[in-house]
């Protein structure tokens, strides 16, 4: 399940709940004639399943559906103008659903504010009509509500960023795995395409791992790649990123580069791992490729490929070697 698809049942669930209470509340005071607190039970009805239907709608775009903000501030003015007007009527336990649906449904900040402001007016609106004792219960149990409701979303988006991060990167080495690679790389080209900056790619391979790994094993060789893989995060910039590929490649995105700084980046790149003594080899090489965008590159799969195609170059000429490949300008 996607993190939209959670959202759209959550949001549509805590809408429900929310309506149920409503009409069993508007039901029972019709039946005993209280008709202003009838309609004030129709009125959440009616916005709260009004926020069901909208979840629905724009089920694809839960993440952000700014529509959400207006339903629940609308649904806390309601609740508000009837906690400051009600003569001699308890509607704190109206309230409680209304202070868990703010921080449920809207952005973890934009729902404590609206539930804070609601269970301030309630505060303001017990002690006012309810004996202390009963009032200091009231006002601290929906303040633990509150609290409680905050924390357990807190936890929750800490543990969905936890989760996106080890998707993104690779656990052991820290650097972005190869499944996100056309995705960035196409978004920096769009945006080299508005800004009218360089961009810059490198891709590099360690020279004969199939002989490290003969030599010394596969733990040998993954631990080699972590290694090149921490020497290159000391050798680029702030702002570049490193993707580790299979069998020993690494892609290096570098925005705002143009051809004389990535060819200078590529030889500091070769330079500092040959002259590097490894744990495991010893010594070692690479062969790099690099490109720039140029005016004609409009999707990622080309910048790719011309900057494998260098790379092959460099192993062709004798690896241990730098070759940059040209792009069409028009």
């Amino acid at each position: 399940m996607t993190e939209t698809q959670l959202r759209t049942y959550t949001h549509f669930t805590g809408y429900g709940l929310a309506a149920l209470f409503a009409v069993i509340l508007a039901v029972q005071n019709l039946r005993y004639g209280f008709y202003e607190l009838f309609y004030l039970a129709l009125s959440v009805t009616l916005l709260t399943l009004g926020g069901a239907v909208y979840t629905v709608v724009c089920r694809r775009r839960q993440l952000r559906a700014p529509g959400h903000l207006a339903i629940l501030a609308a649904l806390n003015a309601v609740m508000a103008g009837a906690l400051l007007l009600a003569d001699n009527t308890d509607l704190s336990y109206w309230c409680q659903p209304v202070l868990v649906l703010n921080i449920l449904v809207l952005q973890l900040r934009h729902g404590i504010l609206l539930s804070l402001a609601l269970w301030a007016i309630l505060a303001i609106s017990v002690l006012g009509r309810t004996p202390a004792l009963e009032a200091l219960f009231t006002i601290m149990a929906s303040l633990t509500l509150v609290l409680t409701a905050s924390l357990y979303i807190w936890h929750y988006n800490h543990m969905a960023q936890s989760a996106e991060d080890l998707a993104i990167t690779d656990p052991v080495t820290g650097a972005h795995n190869a499944r996100f690679l056309d995705e960035t790389l196409q978004k920096e080209i769009s945006r080299t395409r508005v800004t009218r900056h360089p961009l810059s790619v490198i891709m590099l391979r360690i020279d004969y791992l199939d002989e490290v790994r003969a030599l010394h094993g596969e733990s040998g060789q993954q631990r080699l790649i972590k290694e090149v893989t921490y020497k290159l995060f000391d050798v680029i910039r702030a702002g570049d990123t490193l993707y580790t590929l299979e069998n020993g490649e690494f892609f290096l995105i570098l925005p705002f580069t143009p051809e004389e700084g990535v060819r200078v980046i590529a030889e500091r790149i070769r330079r500092t791992l040959t002259e590097h003594r490894w744990p495991v080899t010893g010594r070692l090489t690479v062969s790099v490729g690099c490109t720039t965008r140029a005016a004609a590159d409009q999707r990622s799969d080309t910048l790719l490929r011309r900057a494998r195609e260098a790379l092959h170059e460099a192993s062709e000429r004798g690896r241990d070697t730098i070759w940059y490949a040209q792009g069409t300008q028009h």
